[in-house]
């Protein structure tokens, strides 16, 4: 028998796991490729890879055999049961030191049990975030890889070459243990939950408040592409708005107004009421593609239930200005909210991530690359400590500038009647966040007054005390404690 000559394996041949698999063969590794299906096997190799280096598998038996050691498989199947199936099957083929990558968008709480249950049969698990859909995954994509940190020297080498680049710099670098690549790919999921519909929010001002028309639009994005929001998703918004049907007609107006989801976004939103982190504009943009789903009721509703004109009667082009500043500002607060959720998930696991390396992993490659993450990178390098993105001096400098005109766009669509969910909550933080006092202290009287919850005293700071509030009450308190 031949020796083997496969550096990585690859199980998974729907489009992001073959698109990976040529990617990684540009870059000069052999790869095993193996589906569940295996005449897929067969065709992959008669068609996409005719002519590259890549070997077919059979079976796992044959794909773990064509690997040399360690043997580094790599998973890019379905999230969920598929993902331990396959592992089960791969345990008792693989040795100690081999390594299980699993590459799709799985809940990291299941990495982290996936990579303690390997560690104790003597192997190393890889829960890898993978972001820039098909393109990024054949021409580049960010890789979040996380889990047992002895795996990263055997795969560095081949997730750094087939990462996207910013300059030299690959968008790729370990994370941290356990689950948490998975877990910076799922807060990078849900700011790009908020990324699209705060872009969808400035298209809703843009056609309904302004009557604008798509080709009009489409100018506008590409300008704004040129701008501080320079980025992918701008972008592709400007091509989608410039797409023609065959009619000559927009084809975005064809699509049904009703948004779907695979769930990061819903995690994201879990997470950061499990940590008590207010994520509120990724909370409200998941909530944003549920109101969306009830398209029926919506109809209903729209027959019964009237509003203002929505037509803006002011100046167009200051108008228009407005809404780049208040989508610039509001990105920005999506941005420092899921930074904050990133610091305490780790602070909660004990984990070190590289906050400045998160960041320039998103740089490129990935959904949410913008021009901007630049700037978190250096915010992050002048202060590891930093503890919320808006301190730093230059988003502080840029959503000073912005704030008048994000407020005026959040004015301008509540007296429109255009919903603004995910404008509004990142003003909202923003004035909550830079406010020294907030009304929680009434909250805090109520909740003593009804359930003898305790309060602390501004007088006796430490101090939790229990007040008689109606003179017939007892002086017993419920314990203190946080949810």
């Amino acid at each position: 028998m031949s020796s083997p000559q496969g550096d990585i394996a690859l199980i998974g041949l729907a489009v992001m796991g073959q698109n990976l698999i040529l990617n990684m063969n540009d870059h000069g590794f052999v790869v095993v490729a193996y589906n569940r299906t295996v005449s897929k096997v067969d065709d992959f190799l008669a068609n996409e890879a005719k002519g590259t280096k890549v070997i077919g598998a059979k079976s796992l038996e044959d794909m773990v055999a064509k690997l040399k050691k360690p043997r580094r498989v790599m998973l890019l199947v379905k999230a969920g049961d598929a993902v331990d199936a396959f592992i089960d099957k791969l345990v008792p083929l693989l040795e100690k030191g081999d390594i299980i990558i699993d590459g799709g968008n799985s809940e990291y709480n299941d990495s982290i049990r996936r990579c303690k249950a390997l560690k104790e049969k003597g192997m190393l698990f890889v829960g890898s975030g993978v972001s820039g859909g098909e393109d990024g995954a054949r021409y580049g994509p960010s890789l979040m890889p996380g889990g047992a940190e002895d795996a990263w020297p055997a795969i560095k080498d081949i997730f750094q070459s087939i990462s996207a680049k910013v300059g030299s710099e690959p968008c790729c670098d370990w994370v941290g243990p356990e689950g948490a690549g998975h877990f910076v790919k799922m807060v990078h999921n849900g700011i790009e939950y908020g990324d699209m519909q705060l872009i969808c929010e400035a298209y809703s001002l843009m056609k309904d408040a302004l009557g604008m028309s798509h080709d009009e639009m489409g100018k506008v994005l590409d300008t704004w592409n040129k701008s501080e929001l320079e980025s992918f998703l701008i972008e592709i918004t400007r091509d989608i708005l410039n797409f023609k049907d065959t009619d000559g007609k927009p084809l975005v107006e064809k699509i049904l107004d009703s948004a779907g989801q695979k769930g990061t976004g819903k995690w994201t939103a879990i997470s950061a009421l499990d940590y008590g982190v207010p994520v509120t504009l990724i909370g409200e943009a998941v909530f944003a593609r549920c109101l969306s789903s009830l398209k029926t009721e919506r109809v209903a509703a729209s027959k019964e239930i009237s509003g203002p004109d929505p037509k803006f009667t002011g100046d167009k082009q200051s108008f228009i200005n407005d809404i780049r500043q208040a989508l610039y500002a509001s990105k920005i607060v999506s941005y420092a909210q899921g930074f904050m959720l990133m610091r305490e998930t780790a602070k909660e696991f004990k984990w070190k991530l590289n906050m400045g390396a998160i960041a320039l992993m998103w740089r490129g490659g990935c959904i949410i690359r913008s021009v901007f993450l630049g700037n978190i990178k250096q915010a992050f390098d002048k202060n590891p400590d930093l503890s919320n993105l808006l301190l730093d001096s230059f988003f502080k400098t840029e959503i000073q500038k912005s704030q008048d005109a994000w407020r005026r766009v959040v004015s301008q669509a509540v007296l429109r009647g255009i919903p603004t969910p995910a404008f509004s909550t990142a003003l909202a933080f923003f004035d909550g966040y830079r406010s020294e006092n907030l009304p929680a202290n009434l909250i805090q009287a109520q909740r003593d007054y009804f359930g003898a919850h305790t309060y602390e005293r501004l007088d006796k700071p430490g101090t939790f005390v229990h007040t008689n509030w109606t003179g017939h009450g007892g002086n017993v308190s419920s314990t203190t404690y946080q949810a």
